[in-house]
Formats: C-alpha cells, sequence, structure tokens
C-alpha cells in the first residue's frame, strides 16, 4: 500500500472535500433525509466525444442550451498527448468552456488512442512513462479548469499475458502512488471507473475498484461508478451506490445498450434517489457509447429524461 502519515491523510482529505464537489459519509453525517432530498438539484454534464466531429465551440454552446452545466473531455478529442496543447491552447480552451456558461469538470479515457502506456504493465519502464503521463494529464485537467480523471481506458490496463490479478493490483497502486504528489499539488482526484467484463478483464466490479482505491490509500484515489458498467453486476445499481457512497466521486449515467439515460429499459428514478438518500454532491455525466438516435436527440433527451425521474427521486 501506499500509506501516508494519518495526520497528513486528514489535513489533505479535509482539503480535498473544501475543494471537491463531493461529501463523504462522514461529512453528511447528522443530516436529516428531508435536509438531503430538499437539496439543490444534480449538476449535469455531458462528455464532449459525444458530439463527434463538432468544434468545440458549438459544442460547448449546444450543451449550454440543453441544460447541461459541466463539460467532460476525452484528451483524444483535442491532441494526440496532451502534451501537444500548450498553455495558450489551454487557456483558450478553458475560455471556450466557460464563455458557453460551462465547467470543464475533468478527464476521461484517458489513454484511449496512445501507444506505450499500460497501467498493469509488468515492465517497469512502462508503468513509469504511465505515471508520467498520469502527471501531465493531471496537470492539463486543472489547466483547462477541472479537478477529475477517470481511468477507464480498458485496453491499457488489461491483465496482459503471465500478469495475475492481484500483481497487476499491485502495478496500479504503484503507478497511482507516483503521481499522488501530483494529484495533490493540482487538486485533482484520479478516480477508478470499474468497467463491464465484456469491455476489459481487469476492475469489472466495484468492489474491485474499492480494492485498488484502498490499496492506494490516499485521498485523491476514489472511486467512479457507471450505470452502464454496474448493469453487469448481480447487485442492484442502487445497492452498489449506497454501499460505495463512502468513496464515490463521480457518476456516469448511460443505459445497459450503450446509449443514454432513458434511451433504454433502466430506471433512473431509484438510482436518482440513491445518490439523493446518500448524499451524493458529485457530478451526474452522461456518457453514450451508441449514437444511433443522432448527437442532438441524444444529447438533449438525456437530461430531459433525467430531470423528469430527478423530480420523482
Amino acid at each position: 500500500m501506499f500509506r501516508i502519515g494519518r495526520r497528513r491523510f486528514l489535513a489533505a482529505a479535509s482539503l480535498a472535500l473544501a475543494q471537491k464537489p463531493f461529501a463523504t459519509a462522514e461529512a453528511q453525517a447528522g443530516a436529516d433525509t428531508a435536509a438531503s432530498t430538499a437539496a439543490a438539484p444534480f449538476r449535469y454534464a455531458i462528455c464532449n466525444e459525444t458530439f463527434e466531429g463538432w468544434p468545440l465551440e458549438r459544442a460547448c454552446a449546444f450543451a449550454a442550451q440543453c441544460g447541461y452545466t459541466g463539460l467532460e473531455l476525452a484528451p483524444f478529442t483535442l491532441a494526440n498527448r496532451v502534451t501537444e496543447i500548450a498553455g495558450p491552447r489551454r487557456s483558450a480552451i478553458r475560455r471556450t468552456i466557460e464563455k458557453a456558461g460551462l465547467v470543464a469538470i475533468g478527464l476521461h479515457w484517458l489513454l484511449a488512442k496512445t501507444t506505450g502506456y499500460h497501467l498493469t504493465s509488468p515492465d517497469a519502464a512502462v508503468r513509469q512513462r504511465t505515471a508520467d503521463y498520469l502527471a501531465e494529464l493531471a496537470r492539463f485537467c486543472a489547466d483547462v479548469g477541472g479537478t477529475l480523471l477517470i481511468f477507464g481506458s480498458p485496453k491499457q490496463r488489461d491483465l496482459l499475458p503471465g500478469v495475475t490479478r492481484q500483481q497487476a493490483m499491485g502495478f496500479a497502486a504503484e503507478v497511482i502512488g507516483r503521481i499522488l504528489p501530483v494529484l495533490e499539488k493540482t487538486r485533482v482526484i484520479l478516480a477508478i471507473e470499474p468497467l463491464a467484463p465484456e469491455t476489459t478483464n481487469f476492475i469489472t466490479t466495484a468492489e474491485q475498484g474499492m480494492e485498488l482505491v484502498r490499496r492506494v490509500d490516499a485521498p485523491w484515489c476514489r472511486l467512479h461508478l457507471d450505470c452502464r458498467a454496474m448493469s453487469s453486476e448481480a447487485t442492484p445499481i442502487p445497492e452498489l451506490i449506497r454501499r460505495h457512497r463512502q468513496h464515490l466521486v463521480h457518476f456516469h449515467a448511460n443505459d445497459a445498450n450503450g446509449q443514454g439515460p432513458g434511451f433504454g429499459k433502466l430506471d433512473f428514478v431509484p438510482i436518482l434517489r440513491a445518490l439523493v438518500e446518500t448524499g451524493y454532491r458529485g457530478w451526474v455525466s452522461v456518457e453514450v457509447f451508441d449514437l444511433s438516435p443522432g448527437i442532438e436527440a441524444t444529447a438533449r433527451k438525456s437530461i430531459e429524461y433525467l430531470k423528469r425521474c430527478q423530480s420523482q427521486a
């Protein structure tokens, strides 16, 4: 484990809570159910790769028109590597997003469409290179106004031949441990995203995600939950939310069919109710893989559906 002193951990956790849009179970202790239910509406975001081929300015304007207030960025939509994006362009990206009335909440698909990086590689040089690039992603995230790195990137974390799951856990914890000083400095949280078994063979349940979070054992590494991924688990989604509420920092809303919320069979009323009841204060971000209903329809109808469910939750 990458443990830090108790006093330092508590100090860092306090800082993280002060800076981040979430609250732990401890922070919510003593708040009654009525106060929780009467809390401010969820903040809705959408992932920018939804607007494939659109200029960033147009995507931001349409997202804001739909009612979103946050934008989640996939680095590959901006450059092959974020190291290619110089300071002036980073500032321009942030201005474009903020001009539309949005917030750049963070990055996901961190290692997608890159080569030479792998979270669970047995090669120490590859792990060091991966840590170095994740640190660059944290700096870029902070530069554009974000506070979250959502680690999905299934192909760059898959178990390689000869590597056991426990070895992979150790390798992953080592990589994340190396970037903790940068995460603390930039005040960016790395969120571990469990994915469905058909997507990856490493961290396919919320509990396995928590295993890695516990190994790292730092307030700058927490848990992300995704509805499509959770649909593959035997445990109902609302129960997974309640079970892992203390470490939940970010949330993806999508259907098991890969389309937006409301485009499939998944009922989001109990899902949003669980988020309300557990005092979740993070973003609810729409991530879509199947855009066959159309870009505009997907973006608009997803948030309309979520807001209807919210009114019932």
